[in-house]
């Protein structure tokens, strides 16, 4: 074994102690400080990167069912707009009517539980947090219907993601959104029409109005609890046949546009995961040596 020395040719008791002092840190001294890293990480990979979504309404089903979460990459519209056919998370204007929120907990304990569930990211959303589908971006003219279909820049759209449409009977109603049936909308700049899947139930753009960029959260990618429907959230093959708003030839089919979400979030798991594997090979090894 390689040993640091000094001037006279003896071993450096302060590196000598030091040395045992990480070779001898127990598991109980260990661990908190390891899961002290990890929150701290958490934090600001919610912050930053990624969070989790709790699923509180039938608005989205059958893509997103209640009690679903999702993971929503927060940096994706830093360095783009929102594009159709994504499933995004934003906070609803004035115009939008709030959803029910869960009542907040009264006792200490439930008080801490939601504070740490907001800082890494599981806790249930505020109340004008709402999830939906982009159909229209800025310049779009979005309407319906064509054979019952939503038409978007003169192109039907074939949806068999959504779930129980709205009645094609019933008049259009800018104040509702009951009925499938409503009048053309012109996409402002800087702002997008968003639809939910279920639209029998869906309150969205079609008579709360479009939603600004600016309120967007993140793009919501992939389904992460429950174990059983974990699954990515593409963009749907119909919206590659749509032309651009400006009536040029249609655009090519999107490749998805956020393939760095799946990267985003596995770089800092495997950091973490490399800093808990390090520390147990140091813990039975004693610390790695030098051979000569």
């Amino acid at each position: 074994m390689v040993q640091m020395l000094d001037e006279d040719g003896t071993v450096d008791p302060w590196r000598r102690r030091a040395r045992r002092a990480r070779r001898q840190m127990p598991l109980w001294q260990e661990l908190p400080l390891l899961l002290i890293v990890a929150f701290c990480l958490a934090v600001l990979i919610r912050t930053f990167l990624l969070q989790a979504f709790f699923i509180p309404s039938g608005s989205m089903e059958n893509t997103l069912l209640i009690g679903d979460r999702v993971l929503v990459n927060k940096v994706v519209y830093d360095v783009r707009d929102p594009v159709r056919g994504e499933v995004v998370v934003f906070r609803g204007t004035d115009k939008w009517v709030a959803q029910e929120a869960p009542a907040p907990p009264t006792n200490f304990a439930g008080k801490v539980g939601r504070t740490l569930g907001d800082l890494v990211g599981v806790s249930r959303p505020g109340e004008k947090d709402f999830i939906k589908r982009v159909i229209g971006v800025p310049g779009d003219r979005v309407r319906c219907c064509d054979d019952g279909r939503v038409v978007v820049n003169g192109v039907p759209l074939d949806e068999p993601y959504v779930s129980e449409n709205s009645p094609l009977e019933l008049p259009p109603n800018p104040k509702e959104c009951r009925s499938r049936q409503f009048t053309e909308v012109v996409v402002p700049p800087g702002q997008i029409f968003v639809m939910g899947d279920h639209r029998l139930v869906s309150q969205d753009a079609r008579c709360q109005g479009p939603v600004p960029i600016d309120n967007v959260v993140g793009r919501a990618f992939m389904i992460v609890w429950p174990q059983q429907r974990w699954t990515s959230l593409p963009v749907p093959d119909t919206f590659a046949k749509l032309p651009r708003a400006d009536a040029a030839p249609a655009a090519p089919a999107p490749v998805d546009p956020d393939p760095v979400g799946g990267v985003v979030l596995i770089l800092p798991v495997t950091a973490a995961a490399s800093v808990l594997a390090r520390s147990g090979r140091l813990r039975r090894t004693g610390g790695r040596r030098l051979h000569p």
